[in-house]
This record gives structure tokens, C-alpha cells and sequence, in this order.
């Protein structure tokens, strides 16, 4: 048998099956088509699907008709270029991690001696979370897997993929993946693709584009897989350490979830700059300057939501508007205040876009038209109107998001789904006005890295909300001091990387069935326990 295909309703999908299945379902196939003697790319004009024995041939396809695929042991259809094998890909579950100790940003705006309002106001935090010795990079990932497999009843046989998300590096060659395979041992489940990325905060979204594009691809063998972004954000004495933080979220990503992602939206811009990076590798802590980051941040931020709107634009025929067409927004969050900017710089930008309209004729926004990119970016006179005009959208679709980062602070790669971990929890709350809402995610890393793109939520959340329960854990979490928080920084430095090592601070403090450092040996093996 070659090739057969049938005439189906060009909606149809496709499933790998079973192989005894797979070819029970190719016979009868043939009796209903026409046998083709040689494989080869096939563009098909009609509502056609074709089905073929895997042959382990790479998928055929174009972008704009419907051709073949190899999907298991099946194929599978492109339409629009996207395979549809697998439907509603997207996050079927999210857990997010985070140390039982912060750190008040009002109190470490006086033992700081700045003005009051700097760090509540001025970066627009509430709180900081803290991982004093006992947590590193490895431990936090384990607990926020485990809490996939706690909460959600996941099971690790059921994963076929996980892949680490991490800027925070304690080894130059051994993964955090590796260390996180062992949780799946005791199932008997060696069988994981997937390692870490890096590239500062972007490397969350890396490898949850990673996961979404193999449960797509030809080689989704019907499990899931899990996505992880996290981070221990921590700077020396200074104006940047307010900006620390840290969190770990664990994504379950897989066909048939409420959290669906736009097939085709995305919006990317990378540049070679160096506004945050760690060339000191026996240090924890970044080089940064301040300044150039932000104007990285904003010039990414227009770029790449350029690129999503040709992109909406090819696929739906009309402008994308942030104000019509979203119903939640998202942003990497370094600090909340840059979020709050940031929803209003998409407003300029759809601004500029329509200012000759009879609608915005009036709009006080004129004022800054001749301003050139960089201009605006730092244009206090501008931001404030911008602020001002956005106000009530910001509250309604942006500040949802914002629960975990102002609690947290920036948690790095982890930091854009802090965000929509919130977002869920605050959904889960409100009664369903619409049947699918549209959340739009912008996810930064320095360096720089940076992509636009957007999901649906499709399906009822409240069971993440529920099983995730962040209100009660953040109301759980004991405050430390400014003083302790800073002799924790200390020890850290310290201790980075020394060998042998055993952390002495007690573990009695930390959430229940956390994971910790137990031991670093005289060959700089690390050993875990759980509390």
C-alpha cells in the first residue's frame, strides 16, 4: 500500500490510532479512493484528506492548501499550514511555585532610606519572594512539578516531553530536566524529550513554544508535556535589587485545553544588545543597565506587536485593535509600573495606526505624533497621557494579571505566567459573558528576545484556579525583614558555589512537601530532599 485518500468534509481530523486500528482504517480507506503509485507532496484543490502508512518521511506542506503530513501512524491535514492531528492545543493545567518568605517592598523602601512610594509606586510592587539557602533552580522546579502531579493528579507515564525554561544557572552542562527526572524514575518513565533554554526571561516561552509545536508535530506520540519557567532573581546591594523576586511554573501542555493558543498569531523581534546579562559566572548576579533595558524592552514591544497585527491581518482580513479585540493582556512583568506603560504604549501604536479618523480627530494623543520612536519612549508628558487615557481598560484587562508579580516580584522567565496564573484564578471568579476570551501575551527576554502572540480561553479554568489555590498560599507565606532578607543575600553569595556544603538555616519554615538542598558533596553533586 502507498498512498489512499477519500473525500471527507475538509473539517474532518485526523487521530493516531492504535497500529491495528491505523490499519484496519487504511484498508477500508482504499475500497473508497484511488490508489497512488509514488509518494510525493500532493496540493489538493477540494475538501480532501489523504491518508498514508508512516513511513518516517518528514511532513510534506505548504501554507496555504491542504496537503499531507505524516502524524504517527497516520497523516495528518494541513490547513493554513497548521496541522490539525491534535485539537485545541494549549495549557491544560498550570502550577505555580513559590518560596514561603518575602520580603515587604514598604519596608525595604525605608530600610533602603528612599522615599516612600519608590518601590510601591514607582515600580508599583507589593511584595518580594525570597529563597534563602536551602532553594536553588533544582529545588523550585521539583516542587512545581510535583505540584502538577499532586494537584492535578497528573501522571508522569502520561508525559512524553518536559522541557526548563531557566536564566538561573548552577551548572554549565548538566540541565535542570535532568535533575527533574527524578521524579518520573519511580514510574518507570525514561522516555522524556525536552532540555533547558536559555536566553534571560525569554526561555519560559521557548520552551513552551517547544512543547506546543511537538504536540502538533508528527512526532506527538499522545502524551503530554510540561513546560516549566522559573527563576531566582537576585541583584547586588543597589537601585536594581527591589527588582528581584522568584517563582517556578509548571504548564501541562496537550490537546482538548481550556487554554487554547492562536495558531499563526505570533510577533517576534530579536536584536544583539546588552542591557542585562551575566557574564560572571561565579556570580548570581546581572550587570544591567537600567536605561537601554527599558528602551529594549518598548522597542520590542512595537515590534513585535507589528508583526502580530500583519499577522492578524493575513488571517482575518481587517486591523487588529488592542481595545475591540482583547479581552485580557499580559506582559513579561520586571515591575508592574513597566506593564502598566506597556498597555498603554499599544494604544499610541494603534493610535498612530488610525490618527487621521474622524473618531480620534480630537484625541490629545496629536500632540506627540512628530516624536520618533525613541523619543517616545521616554516621554514622561506622553506616558502620563497615555496613563490617563487607558486607565479604566488597564484596570479591566491588564491588572487581573497582576496578582503573583506584585506579590512575587519578577521571577525571570517565570514572570509573564505568574501572570496568566493570576489571570486564571481571577476568571474563574467572574461569570462567563462570552464563550471563548481572547488573552494577548508579550513575553521579553534581554539580550534581547522577545514575541507577541495570544490564546483563547475556551474552557472552564476554575479547576486550575481551584487546584493552584495561590490567595490562600500567599496568605500563608511568614514576611522576613529587610536586615534578614539582606543577610539571606549574603549567604547566598557565599555559598554559590561552594563544595562541599550543607545549608544550616532551618526547613521547619518552608511549605509542606517543598523540595530543598540537602547536600552539595565534595564533587559538587546536588542532593534533594523534601520537606
Amino acid at each position: 500500500m502507498d498512498v489512499a485518500f477519500i473525500n471527507v468534509p475538509a473539517r474532518r481530523h485526523i487521530r493516531p490510532h492504535t497500529p491495528e486500528d491505523a490499519t484496519q482504517s487504511l484498508l477500508l480507506s482504499i475500497t473508497c479512493g484511488t490508489h497512488i503509485p509514488k509518494p510525493s507532496p500532493i496540493m489538493l484543490r477540494s475538501p480532501i484528506v489523504v491518508l498514508r502508512p508512516y513511513s518516517g518521511a518528514s511532513p510534506l506542506g505548504t501554507t496555504s492548501k491542504r496537503t499531507v503530513a505524516s502524524c504517527g501512524l497516520f497523516s495528518a491535514v494541513f490547513v493554513r499550514g497548521v496541522a490539525t492531528s491534535s485539537q485545541n492545543v494549549g495549557i491544560k493545567a498550570l502550577y505555580t511555585y513559590f518560596p514561603s518568605s518575602y520580603v515587604s517592598q514598604t519596608e525595604l523602601e525605608a530600610y533602603d532610606g528612599v522615599s516612600a512610594g519608590k518601590y510601591t509606586i514607582g515600580l508599583g510592587q507589593k511584595n518580594m519572594a525570597v529563597c534563602g539557602e536551602r532553594e536553588d533552580i533544582n529545588s523550585i522546579c521539583l516542587s512545581a512539578v510535583q505540584g502538577l502531579f499532586d494537584k492535578f493528579g497528573t501522571n508522569p507515564r502520561d508525559v512524553g516531553r518536559i522541557e526548563v525554561g531557566t536564566e538561573t544557572v548552577i551548572d554549565k552542562s548538566k540541565s535542570v530536566k535532568t535533575t527533574l527526572m527524578d521524579l518520573f524514575a519511580p514510574s518507570g518513565n525514561t522516555s522524556l524529550e525536552g532540555i533547558d533554554t536559555t536566553n534571560a526571561c525569554y526561555g519560559g516561552t521557548s520552551a513552551l513554544f517547544n512543547s506546543l509545536q511537538w504536540a502538533e508535530s508528527s512526532y506527538y506520540d499522545g502524551r503530554d508535556a510540561i513546560a516549566v519557567a522559573a527563576d531566582i532573581a537576585v541583584y547586588e546591594k543597589g537601585a536594581a535589587r527591589p527588582t528581584g523576586g522568584a517563582g517556578a511554573v509548571s504548564m501541562l501542555v496537550g490537546p482538548n485545553a481550556p487554554l487554547v493558543f492562536e495558531q499563526g498569531l505570533r510577533g517576534s523581534y530579536f536584536e544583539n544588545a546588552y542591557d542585562f546579562y551575566k557574564p560572571v559566572l561565579s556570580s548570581e548576579y546581572p550587570l544591567v543597565d537600567g536605561p537601554l533595558s527599558n528602551d529594549c524592552y518598548l522597542r520590542a514591544l512595537d515590534s513585535s506587536y507589528q508583526g502580530y497585527r500583519d499577522k492578524f491581518r493575513k488571517a482575518f482580513g481587517r486591523e487588529f485593535s488592542v481595545q475591540e479585540d482583547v479581552d485580557y493582556a499580559l506582559f513579561h512583568s520586571p515591575y508592574t509600573k513597566l506593564v502598566q506603560k506597556s498597555w498603554g504604549r499599544l494604544h499610541y501604536l494603534d493610535f498612530l495606526t488610525h490618527k487621521d479618523s474622524k473618531a480620534l480627530a480630537q484625541s490629545a494623543l496629536h500632540q506627540y505624533t512628530s516624536l520618533s520612536s525613541e523619543a517616545s519612549y521616554s516621554n514622561k508628558e506622553l506616558t502620563k497621557a497615555l496613563q490617563d487615557e487607558t486607565k479604566q481598560s488597564y484596570a479591566a484587562k491588564v491588572v487581573p494579571s497582576l496578582l503573583l508579580p506584585s506579590e512575587l516580584g519578577n521571577s525571570y522567565c517565570g514572570s509573564l505566567y505568574t501572570g496568566l496564573q493570576s489571570l486564571v484564578d481571577h476568571v474563574s471568579k467572574q461569570p462567563q459573558k462570552k464563550k471563548e476570551q481572547r488573552v494577548l501575551l508579550f513575553s521579553y527576554g534581554s539580550g534581547l528576545a522577545a514575541t507577541m502572540f495570544s490564546l483563547k480561553i475556551q474552557g472552564d479554568v476554575s479547576d486550575i484556579a481551584q487546584k493552584a489555590d495561590i490567595v490562600n498560599r500567599l496568605k500563608q507565606r511568614k514576611p522576613i525583614s529587610p536586615a534578614d532578607f539582606t543577610t539571606t543575600l549574603k549567604r547566598r553569595e557565599e555559598t554559590h558555589t561552594m563544595a562541599p556544603f550543607e545549608p544550616t538555616s532551618p526547613v521547619a519554615g518552608m511549605f509542606p512537601g517543598t523540595f530543598y538542598l540537602k547536600q552539595v558533596d565534595d564533587k559538587y553533586r546536588r542532593h534533594y530532599a523534601r520537606v
